[in-house]
């Protein structure tokens, strides 16, 4: 029996119709890595159309890098899914979940591992997004919670500025987060173990958010680390459809019912049923919006229940 290779990190990547922007990005996690940096990429191919996942196998076949290792799930497991799906194939000390529609701009992999060697009470570790043209994106934001929906983000800032660091600005300076965006996650191993990883209860959106709030439980923090810089082109496997919009709001209620509880998932749930009910009078798109949290927005209504299988012969 041979024993498998260790490696300090495994990315992992998930692939849905965009097996160019995969290519793409695998191309500038091997051209910005350190040499000294024994690393692994892990792709999951998330049950994309014969083609699309046709062209990225023979992507992975012509580098013919023992680095690179493509899987393919034949049902759309979500962002949370797909990963899981990806993590029982590393075997690493350090994990970094990078969207495939994004290109590191310097060697972001040993920036952020140094950062989590030297502070051993951070749980989690993401670096600047930039959008294409150079410009400022936001790359960590604020817990998904009652106060957030109702109050809004700049008045929480204001009030509390130590709890809700302002998400809108470029620091120069490591800076402790509520969440870092899941865009780009890097953490240790051991502690996405403790915690059971990612919620695969939940499809789309807010995973994220989940994730920092049950690693704080566990006392580990989360820093957005700028020197680590990245570009993010943000939504290549994803449209802002109304179904789209629906899925926020189911993630978005059952995160708030999970870390805070009936009355908290109560109150906002009032809050979004009032507000789409006048928002849907002039915009009609919002009604559908309306129907779904009069109804309670549940997790049957997900995207997830309607993924079939994609079996490629």
């Amino acid at each position: 029996m041979t024993t498998q290779e260790k490696y300090d990190i495994a990315v992992i990547l998930i692939n849905y119709n965009s097996s160019e922007h995969s290519i793409n990005c695998i191309h500038s996690i091997l051209k910005n890595t350190s040499d000294n940096l024994n690393f692994q990429i892990i792709i999951t191919d998330n049950a994309s159309e014969e083609k699309d996942y046709l062209n990225l196998k023979k992507f992975c076949d012509q580098e013919n890098n023992p680095k690179i290792k493509l899987y393919r799930s034949n049902i759309n497991t979500g962002f949370g899914g797909g990963n899981m799906h990806g993590v029982q194939y590393a075997n690493a000390n350090y994990l970094a979940f990078l969207n495939n529609d994004t290109l590191l701009l310097n060697d972001c992999l040993s920036i952020l591992k140094k950062f989590l060697e030297e502070n051993k009470n951070t749980g989690i570790v993401g670096g600047q997004a930039y959008k294409e043209d150079g410009s400022f994106m936001l790359c960590s934001d604020h817990f998904a919670s009652p106060y957030t929906e109702l109050f809004g983000k700049k008045i929480l800032e204001k009030l509390n500025p130590i709890k809700y660091p302002k998400s809108k600005k470029l620091y120069d300076n490591p800076t402790r987060v509520n969440y870092i965006t899941g865009s780009f996650m890097f953490m240790r191993t051991e502690d996405f173990n403790e915690i059971g990883g990612f919620d695969t209860n939940i499809f789309l959106y807010h995973e994220e958010s989940d994730l920092c709030k049950r690693l704080l439980n566990i006392s580990k923090l989360a820093y957005l680390i700028p020197d680590a810089k990245y570009i993010h082109l943000h939504g290549v496997s994803t449209t802002q459809s109304i179904a789209i919009k629906k899925e926020l709001k189911i993630s978005l209620l059952y995160v708030i019912q999970k870390h805070y509880g009936f009355w908290a998932h109560k109150i906002v749930l009032v809050f979004l049923t009032i507000k789409y009910f006048f928002s849907g009078i002039v915009k009609t798109k919002n009604r559908a919006l309306f129907v779904l949290v009069l109804n309670g927005a549940p997790l049957t209504k997900s995207l997830k229940q309607i993924q079939k299988i994609q079996i490629i012969k």
